[in-house]
């Protein structure tokens, strides 16, 4: 699975070439539902043909422009799953994201593409990462309050034997990698001659976890969610030494992660990271608030489109499931309404929340009864 970062974001709002058409569909990994994939998917994309020719487009060549999402419908790319597939094709960009979240079902063609669902892994509550590190194994998982997935991880060891495998052999403990046992299982990774404490072990452990960090903070660049360490216990003071990635929580899931599965991994993750984004959003709700009435905030879209734009919100609370057509003209500062979605018009509460994010503002998706003012968008502004 590959991580959506703020980068990637940002390349996806970017003004693209002709049409966008935006795709987004559930892709459930358990059960009889998931045989029913491709069809779903056959038919998303016949309604995207349709809406392509409804925006002027000649029929062969919408067919044209959909032809690369048409390519991925082959049985392993369907053993590939998350819990939802995100495409997003224009006549310069073609792009696919299978991430831990339940879509809706949606096909947007406009002049621009449609992000709006992505905003659940990317809002101040959306996400967070669970590192699995051993001796033995790294693996990084992402995870919503809802469900986990594994990430692909490159540039990382696997294993402190590999991290340490290209050291100058004088510098190197005597080591061998987990060895079969009965039953197949692998036993822990061990130095020979050396104890539990010794400071040359412990060396190594931490040149082993520098190469880990180094190659985390490339894949998490510009990421800000938070990451929950799961190993024995006496090896967290020590990744903490190694550590740069500015998001690492103090507490972490304590045991050996390697005999743990992604599910139990999450349970217990989310168990440490649920009461901090419980209390940060309680927290904005408050401020805003507090702040309501001061000139400060603000519920009216057409205020806070362009404060969005020109960097001046600082928390955006936004619904889900809810849209707003229309148009943004920064020239003349104008928010126009309109009341359904053309191929001129772009969603503004997805144009709000996404200016927000790459702004450096915070962003709660959030279901509509639990936007404050009753309203479907609220912002706290900068100033």
């Amino acid at each position: 699975m590959k991580i959506l970062s703020i980068y990637q974001l940002k390349t996806l709002i970017e003004k693209q070439d002709g049409v966008c058409v935006s795709i987004y569909m559930r892709t459930p990994r358990l059960g009889t539902e998931t045989q029913q994939d491709p069809t779903r998917f056959k038919n998303l994309l016949r309604e995207a043909e349709e809406q392509l020719i409804k925006s002027g487009l000649r029929g062969q060549d919408a067919r044209e422009l959909l032809e690369r999402a048409k390519e991925l419908d082959e049985y392993k790319f369907w053993q590939h799953q998350s819990d939802g597939l995100a495409i997003f094709i224009s006549n310069n960009l073609f792009s696919y994201y299978c991430l831990p979240i339940n879509f809706q079902e949606l096909v947007v063609v406009t002049d621009r593409f449609h992000l709006k669902p992505l905003l659940p892994l990317l809002t101040g509550d959306g996400q967070f990462y669970i590192l699995a590190l051993s001796q033995n194994q790294v693996r990084l998982f992402q995870g919503t309050r809802y469900s986990v997935s594994e990430i692909e991880l490159e540039n990382v060891p696997q294993s402190i034997a590999e991290a340490l495998k290209y050291d100058d052999a004088e510098k190197q403990l005597q080591f061998h990698t987990g060895t079969s046992q009965a039953g197949g299982d692998a036993r822990a990774a061990m130095f020979h001659g050396q104890g539990a404490d010794n400071d040359e072990q412990k060396d190594n452990i931490v040149r082993y976890f520098r190469q880990v960090n180094a190659g985390l903070q490339e894949l998490l660049k510009n990421q800000q969610a938070l990451l929950v360490l799961a190993g024995v216990e006496y090896l967290f003071p020590i990744y903490k030494e190694a550590n740069t990635y500015h998001y690492l929580m103090d507490e972490g899931v304590t045991g050996n992660p390697d005999e743990l599965k992604a599910q139990e991994l999450h349970r217990c993750a989310w168990e440490i990271v649920q009461p901090y984004f419980q209390e940060a959003q309680e927290a904005a709700a408050d401020r805003y608030q507090a702040l309501a009435g001061t000139g400060q905030t603000s519920n009216n879209i057409k205020e806070i489109v362009p404060m969005a734009y020109y960097q001046l919100v600082d928390t955006l609370f936004v619904a889900v499931g809810v849209q707003r057509w229309g148009n943004f003209t920064p020239d003349d500062n104008l928010v126009e309404l309109h009341w359904k979605q053309e191929i001129q018009k772009e969603d503004l509460m997805d144009f709000a929340a996404i200016h927000t994010l790459l702004n450096g503002g915070t962003v709660y998706a959030v279901e509509p009864e639990l936007v404050p003012g009753n309203a479907p968008l609220a912002a706290v502004f900068r100033f």
